[in-house]
């Protein structure tokens, strides 16, 4: 899997988001090994977003997407913008297999929706604690506000050994930030 991008196309990607009105208020994370949390996550558009503000620096930030959608010929585009099929049958099958591959490559970095879906959840998932745990890569509280588009790598987090905890924390401070997602009615905190 790539980790970086040719330079002309890295400036297209910025110029886009810029020409979309997007402002970006950082970037990218400094670290070989990056977990960064996508919020809110209410629209496919906000993968679209992220894909375009991550880019402009050159760098790739892999998501995992369902493998239904790897059907030719979206599945060539998709694994070109570092997108990773996962079997979402199976949780824990999906995440030992990435945080083997995270520990195989020199760099790696992996953006991921906590909510996991683009509909209201109050309950966000762990399964980006047990990744970042494993692998030693840092957590970003990562972000994309559509009221007023800004987007931003955000600020790092430190992880105890209780994800559930750490996770109502997260939400918490994403909860101080006032974000708003594409479709507002579909983002909750609490």
């Amino acid at each position: 899997m790539r980790s970086s991008y040719k330079p002309g196309w890295a400036r297209f990607c910025g110029w886009l988001l810029k020409r979309l009105g997007w402002t970006t208020d950082n970037g990218p994370a400094p670290e070989k090994k990056v977990v960064m949390l996508g919020v809110p996550h209410t629209s496919v558009w906000d993968f679209i977003i992220s894909y375009l503000f991550y880019t402009q620096f050159g760098k790739v930030a892999h998501v995992m997407i369902k493998k239904e959608f790897f059907f030719w010929p979206v599945g060539a585009f998709l694994r070109g913008c570092g997108c990773i099929p996962v079997d979402q049958s199976s949780s824990v099958a999906m995440v030992k297999s990435l945080i083997e591959y995270m520990e195989s490559v020199d760099e790696f970095h992996l953006a991921m929706a906590p909510e996991g879906t683009r509909e209201p959840v109050k309950r966000w998932k762990t399964g980006y604690h047990l990744i970042a745990k494993e692998t030693g890569a840092t957590v970003y509280m990562s972000y994309f506000d559509w009221k007023t588009k800004h987007i931003g790598i955000g600020k790092p987090v430190e992880l105890t050994d209780d994800a559930r905890a750490d996770t109502q924390r997260i939400q918490a401070l994403y909860e101080e930030m006032g974000l708003e997602g594409k479709h507002p009615e579909k983002y909750i905190t609490h």
